[in-house]
């Protein structure tokens, strides 16, 4: 090879591999390392855009009961599991119609194009199973809030996640276990 190309390729090269380096860290700054779900930043993004293209859309929130008490009884590792349970729920529950992302903490966010109530319902069933983890069953609890777009007087993710965070406070009041639609 001649010198001078190689003096011009080898910088191109090396460019392109700092830009991979960097993308690839992009991405994994908008992933939870423990869940693989999305975080804030990254599911805001798909958020607002399936919302602007699905008039139907709804926002729920998903926070853990008694996750405190489980991680205090049965350890972080254990919690972690749970953690990563609920994730693998609501991504399968997602599918190719919505995503999913944590928040932080034991508090997780969906977006999904429609909802139908049976799909709420098999959400929540598939969130409050048991979790078989190091011969002994966890015990998951999760409360769901959900807003669907077209109750909104203007359709904005920040008053979509507002209605869901208060219809879930509201499914936590009832007794926990639950969901509820914002009204």
């Amino acid at each position: 090879m001649d010198l001078q190309i190689a003096a011009v390729l080898l910088p191109l090269l090396g460019w392109a591999v700092h830009g991979g380096i960097l993308a690839h860290r992009l991405a994994s700054a908008r992933r939870d390392p423990l869940t693989g779900l999305h975080t804030r930043a990254g599911w805001t993004a798909r958020a607002e855009h399936c919302i602007r293209r699905h008039p139907a859309a709804a926002v729920l929130l998903v926070d853990l009961d008694h996750f405190k008490t489980l991680n205090d009884t049965h350890g972080h590792a254990a919690g972690d599991a749970a953690l990563v349970a609920t994730a693998d729920r609501l991504r399968a529950w997602c599918g190719r119609h919505g995503n999913a992302g944590r928040l932080g903490g034991d508090e997780f966010v969906a977006v999904v194009r429609d909802l139908p109530a049976a799909e709420l319902d098999a959400l929540t069933a598939s969130l409050n199973r048991p979790l078989p983890y190091n011969g002994v069953s966890l015990p998951l609890a999760a409360s769901v809030g959900v807003c669907r777009v077209t109750e909104l007087p203007v359709p904005l993710l920040t008053d979509a996640l507002a209605a869901a965070d208060a219809a879930m406070y509201a499914a936590k009041g009832r007794g926990r276990r639950g969901s509820r639609l914002s009204h």
